[in-house]
């Protein structure tokens, strides 16, 4: 039976890590050992201290600050599993998950995808993380791999690094290599993982949606995500081309004098509507500007992206 390593990349996760710990310590038997590595990423809030007392990890590790990405690989290199079992520290994995995660590797697969739910109740400026599907994003919140694959391909690969916060891309970029060399893909809807919700305002809200200009250059080094991921491979989603029609029909309103074209808005519109209204109507207002705002601070975003990227992606 295959042993398992559970890697966890950690940074000042003092406030998250314990129900985490938690979970993994009352994860349901499976028929090979496992154990648990935490990175500790350059913690100055006691997070190691914290991983080091518990009795269900095997072994910290530390490194100064390195990201995420280069964490993960630090871990891997003194991880004794046959299966990596990749989940951070602010997830908290449901019973079964490991169970639910090897079944779907025993069925065949190489790289297994699970589900990734909010932990609780998120408002509408909430920052959590969600996975209902494949989509070749393979967020390392839950996602198993056979160890082999990893070393394949050269473990992760750090190659998208934002100035002002932590890199983005290195498991997208991890995933599409197992895939490329042959590696089997699989979703597994059972293998759940809930992740932690983070109070947000309107204004982080909208500011969140720069991050949008990284996209086009994902795509533009792995253009598989254009049918993965994308709308119709020239938009990220059916939201941002709702938006960019509508955008353009006020816009052709305005210069050709033509006030139905504005009816291309329609569909962003009652996009708009249906994500507001759930929040009542004293909200929704507030709700309504902040995702419009949101919309825009995101087209511009891929706008940049795309010229950086020199491919558009809107």
């Amino acid at each position: 039976m295959p042993a398992v390593s559970v890697i966890v990349p950690a940074r000042d996760a003092a406030g998250t890590i314990g129900a985490l710990l938690e979970a993994l310590a009352g994860q349901l038997p499976v028929p090979g050992d496992v154990e648990v590595i935490v990175a500790d990423d350059g913690s100055v809030d006691g997070t190691g201290d914290l991983a080091r007392a518990h009795a269900v990890v095997a072994q910290v590790v530390r490194t100064g600050g390195v990201g995420p990405g280069a964490a993960r690989n630090a871990a891997i290199a003194v991880a004794s599993g046959d299966v990596l079992a990749f989940t951070d520290a602010d997830c908290v994995p449901a019973p079964d998950w490991l169970q639910r995660a090897l079944a779907a590797l025993g069925d065949g697969a190489d790289l297994v995808q699970g589900t990734v739910v909010p932990a609780g109740p998120a408002g509408p400026f909430d920052r959590t993380v969600r996975v209902g599907q494949l989509t070749g994003l393979y967020e390392t919140a839950n996602l198993v791999v056979r160890a082999p694959w990893v070393a394949r391909v050269g473990g992760f690969q750090p190659w998208l690094s934002p100035r002002r916060s932590k890199e983005l891309g290195e498991d997208v970029w991890l995933g599409w290599r197992i895939a490329r060399a042959g590696g089997r893909v699989a979703f597994a809807a059972d293998a759940r993982v809930a992740h932690a919700v983070f109070p947000g305002t309107a204004g982080s809200f909208v500011a969140e949606h720069a991050r949008l200009r990284y996209f086009p250059v994902m795509a533009a080094r792995i253009p598989e995500l254009r049918g993965t991921l994308c709308f119709r491979r020239a938009f990220l989603s059916r939201r941002t081309a709702a938006f960019d029609l509508g955008l353009l029909g006020l816009v052709s309103a305005v210069l050709l004098r033509r006030p139905v074209l504005v009816l291309a808005a329609g569909p962003y519109a009652r996009i708009v509507w249906r994500g507001a209204r759930p929040w009542g109507l004293r909200r929704l207002p507030v709700v309504a500007a902040a995702r419009v705002g949101a919309d825009v601070v995101g087209a511009a975003a891929l706008v940049a992206g795309s010229v950086r990227a020199r491919r558009p992606l809107l």
